[in-house]
């Protein structure tokens, strides 16, 4: 990604004063229409992997995920101690890996920890025990990222506060600025890592897709995200109730092939609304719009223009 803070706003970011700071919470540009509650959260995300042991191994002892259920071809997984799972694996027969960047639908999903000293812990563990990871400085947030076994992107991350959050004009401040990891580490004062905290959820889900015109009719207009940050590079974030993004969409893909029946993959990703109310509303403009919606016992399913199904439960 490598766009730095002041590369991205220049001397607007510069010249942030404390008035432009209390203004924080009045940034972003919702949708003409439907608008996603405030209080929308994201729940799990299912993926597909090519062996289920293996993949298992790492999601619990790299990433530090507890079994939560576990069936021959199914895992869920969440914080340690929690009931809600964070990611749901599922082996299917002649599952392969991809390269990342490959195929469009999934870049990473982001699985975001309570506090500062969580993430300092991590880090440590994953110098314990020799993983490598990228790092960024989002402004927003400090986060890590890393692939599984099948090439499936993860990001692990920690908020900075909102009041901390920049914005120039209506729009939030991000950046991939380097991270101070021993900042981090620090901040863990010693603390060893006991795995994911049982308050550990799923922050938000970034996908490669093939247009980010198609991509914000879709999801803004569609389904009601806010517009958070339009000026990226080949991005666009978008969020609900004021949140830097529950999901990010990229173009740095373009020219990739849809993912196959036989890829590892991301099967589909979890919205969760406060009502089923609320569901049935986000339907009903989803269906005036053309979109294919499928009822499930506790929600609806569909697919964006790109094939990559997002479930909405109450």
């Amino acid at each position: 990604m490598g766009v730095s803070s002041h590369d991205m706003f220049g001397a607007q970011a510069d010249s942030m004063t404390e008035a432009d700071r209390a203004l924080v919470g009045s940034y972003g540009r919702p949708p003409a229409g439907y608008r996603l509650p405030g209080t929308t959260r994201l729940g799990p995300v299912e993926l597909q992997v090519s062996h289920l042991e293996r993949s298992l191994e790492y999601y619990q002892h790299l990433l530090g995920l507890a079994v939560i259920d576990q069936d021959a071809a199914t895992v869920s997984l969440g914080g340690v101690g929690a009931t809600e799972p964070i990611v749901i694996l599922r082996h299917v027969e002649g599952t392969r890996p991809v390269a990342p960047g490959s195929r469009l639908g999934l870049y990473h999903f982001a699985i975001l920890l309570p506090d500062r000293p969580a993430m300092g812990r991590f880090i440590t563990h994953l110098s314990e025990i020799g993983a490598r990871a990228g790092s960024s400085d989002h402004l927003v947030s400090e986060a890590l990222y890393l692939q599984d076994p099948d090439g499936l992107g993860i990001e692990v991350y920690v908020d900075r506060p909102r009041d901390a959050w920049r914005r120039a004009d209506q729009e939030l401040m991000m950046a991939t600025d380097p991270l101070d990891l021993a900042d981090l580490v620090r901040a863990a004062n010693g603390a060893p890592w006991t795995g994911m905290p049982i308050d550990t959820v799923m922050g938000h889900v970034h996908l490669h897709v093939g247009d980010l015109d198609a991509a914000d009719a879709f999801y803004a207009e569609g389904l009601g995200f806010d517009r958070m940050v339009w000026r990226y590079p080949g991005a666009l974030f978008l969020g609900a109730g004021g949140y830097h993004h529950h999901l990010g969409t990229n173009s740095w893909a373009r020219g990739a092939l849809r993912s196959r029946a036989q890829d590892a993959k991301l099967l589909a990703w979890t919205i969760v609304l406060p009502s089923a109310g609320d569901v049935a509303e986000l339907r009903m403009n989803l269906v005036s719009r053309g979109i294919a919606v499928t009822d499930e016992p506790t929600g609806i399913l569909f697919a964006d223009p790109w094939g990559t199904p997002v479930r909405v439960r109450a």
